[in-house]
């Protein structure tokens, strides 16, 4: 298993591959996300090119099984900066984990560790004290929801990440079955570099 950091230009040959990786990633519960065509890599290009940000690459020989996204708050989404901003929390801080995507045959074997070592090591070269990453909230109680799913909330917590529930934004995404967009609302963890 090979983990990378890839950024700007160099990260074009792989945008199919990461296109297909979130798509196919975000189906599953809890995001539920049904994936326009052509939407994932109109989404990647602004990490191409957006200044400072950053791709973490897990390859299985020359397959892409994972992926996970880092860039400057201040570069990032609207509604993220403004829910800082709306807490009197300078986006200028943080950096901001966008999604952490891998396949399930490869998960608990330490990936998700090392996504978190390399995108908090890239956010200290960039000088910013802060990361900070959102997860959709969902009612525990949801019959869709799979008897095997375990929320991450404990892995979180151990890599040092603290939630605040008080931090939160919306996304409209359009749900595996469903005709049109829905607001999904996310809300936010926090650790200080």
């Amino acid at each position: 298993m090979k983990i990378e950091t890839v950024t700007g230009a160099a990260l074009l040959p792989h945008v199919p591959a990461l296109a297909r990786l979130r798509g196919q990633v975000f189906a599953e519960w809890p995001y539920l996300y049904q994936a326009p065509e052509g939407e994932e890599e109109r989404y990647l290009r602004h990490y191409i090119e957006g200044e400072g940000s950053a791709i973490i690459l897990a390859r299985d020989g020359a397959e892409i099984v994972g992926a996970a996204t880092c860039q400057p708050m201040a570069a990032t989404h609207g509604p993220v900066r403004a829910c800082f901003e709306a807490a009197a929390r300078n986006p200028t801080d943080y950096a901001y984990f966008g999604e952490s995507v891998l396949l399930p045959a490869y998960r608990g074997q330490g990936i998700g560790v090392a996504f978190f070592a390399a995108r908090e090591a890239h956010a200290r070269s960039l000088g910013l004290p802060f990361a900070t990453f959102c997860a959709v909230v969902r009612n525990p109680n949801d019959p869709r929801r799979p008897a095997s799913y375990t929320p991450l909330d404990a892995f979180w917590r151990k890599r040092g990440y603290t939630h605040h529930p008080e931090l939160s934004c919306v996304f409209d995404w359009t749900e595996i079955g469903d005709s049109k967009p829905s607001p999904h609302a996310l809300s936010f963890w926090v650790k200080p570099l």
